[in-house]
Formats: structure tokens, sequence, C-alpha cells
């Protein structure tokens, strides 16, 4: 026998997103585990319940035929954000995830029984949650433990939302597309690409880089009813951005926000 773990992209906050392959494998779960990051807001925590709501009605109803268990999962606190040394606090915190959610899986999970998380956007893109999944199954593997087989259900990424909903192609044709964190762009534009979408851009870098000859595509809470969408020469619309995301910020408690930067 086998335990099964599905990694379900659900899209960056619009339940209409969800694709039929992530219903299925919710509807498959015996076992969710829901991890509570730092902060965690209400608005994020609805848009899972409302997943739940549309495709588990009867989540931890022990009566339901096939009831779902519900595994809460506390993140260790993110302490890059205040420390000069990046890739060793990523690492730390990732170990400690690990760790965690090594513990958990072994203890919830029974073998025969199909065990989930739901991933912000595609599982594949700017997401540890596969690198750490991967690596909890090695450690199983190591211990002679009851085999964990992995399931990975694509979902919509923010980069390509953010180019659908702007009504552009993401890329131009015999063009390269970047995509990129925000920190290796603090010197400008990348040699050679044109056309670089940008993750994790808390400094607002857009607004930090030469303008010239670029123009931008941003948007925040993609998909959400709380969708913000500016575009233009990035001269012209960087300080309304900085504006209005502060605005935002300021408003919900919380901001997800991602851009595409383009040379003319």
């Amino acid at each position: 026998m086998a335990r099964h773990l599905d990694l379900i992209g659900i899209g960056p906050g619009n339940p209409d997103w969800i694709t039929l392959a992530a219903v299925k494998a919710i509807q498959s779960l015996d076992v969710l585990f829901v991890v509570l990051k730092e902060r965690e807001v209400d608005d994020l925590v609805e848009f899972r319940r409302e997943v739940l709501r549309r495709h588990r009605p009867d989540a931890e109803d022990p009566s339901a035929p096939h009831p779902l268990r519900l595994v809460e999962l506390q993140d260790p606190p993110r302490p890059w954000q205040s420390t000069p040394d990046y890739p060793k606090a990523v690492a730390t915190w990732r170990a400690q995830r690990l760790e965690q959610w090594t513990q958990a899986v072994e203890g919830a999970l029974e073998d025969g029984q199909r065990g989930g998380f739901l991933v912000w956007g595609d599982p594949s893109l700017f997401e540890s949650t596969l690198t750490i999944v991967n690596r909890l199954i090695a450690e199983v593997d190591s211990r002679d433990g009851v085999p964990i087989e992995l399931n990975v259900i694509p979902g919509i990424s923010s980069s390509l939302s953010l180019a659908t909903r702007h009504q552009i192609a993401l890329n131009r044709q015999g063009r390269a597309v970047q995509i990129s964190p925000a920190r290796l762009l603090e010197k400008g534009m990348p040699e050679g690409v044109d056309d670089v979408v940008v993750m994790l851009d808390g400094k607002q870098t857009f607004s930090l880089i030469d303008p010239t000859g670029l123009d931008i595509y941003w948007a925040a809470y993609i998909g959400s009813p709380d969708e913000i969408l500016i575009s233009g020469p990035l001269a012209d619309v960087k300080d309304e951005i900085l504006r209005v995301r502060a605005q935002a910020k300021e408003e919900h408690g919380w901001l997800f926000d991602t851009y595409l930067l383009r040379r003319r």
C-alpha cells in the first residue's frame, strides 16, 4: 500500500478560476493540511473557506460519507525580511517547515489515505511547497516508512493572470520572457530581455530603476473583487502605483501584487 499527497493549485484568488482537476482532487481528499501563515488575514482565510464550501461542503462533518479532516500547520516566522543573509534565512525557514510538515503528515495520513495542500497560484512557480514536499517524501523513504506518492495539480499562475487581465500577450513574437524576483532587478532590466514579470517586490523596485523606454503592467489582488490594474509608461504611472498600492495595503492589511516590465 501507499499514501498519496496532492499539491493542488488553486489560482491567484478567484474561486471560479479553479480547474476541474483541482475540484476532483479536493473532493477525493481524506486529510487537508492547512498552512496558516504569519498575519494571515480574513480575506485569505475566507477564500480558502469558499473553496471548501463549494467543493467539500461536508468538510469536518464526521457523519458525512467521506469526511474531510483538517490539520492546521502554523507557519514558522519569515526572518529574511529583516536579515542581511537572505539565502541562509530562507534555508532555515524551509528546514523548519520540513520538520513540521513531516511530523504532521506522518501523524495524520494513514496507509491508503489521500492528503493534500491547497497551493496559491501554480505549485511550480514561486512556491516553496513543492520543494519542501519532495524533501518530505525523501525523508520518509529514508526511514522506510509507508511510501508517499506525489500528485501535483496545476493552477492558474499570477503571471499568466496578469497578462490576461491586462488583455495583452505575455510573450511577444520572437522575444523571450523572464520571470524574476524583484531583488534581481535592483540595477535595472537585465541585458537581452525585453519582457520581465516581477514577483515578490516588497521594496517597489519598479520605482527605483531607470524608467526610460519601459512600460509597466501592474496588478494587485488578481481575480478578486478588489483587483486593481494600472498600466502605462513607467515614468508616467509609477507614482500612481505607489499611491494606490499604499492605500490598498492600508485598507486590506495585506497586498499581493505583480507586474510586467516591457521595453518598447
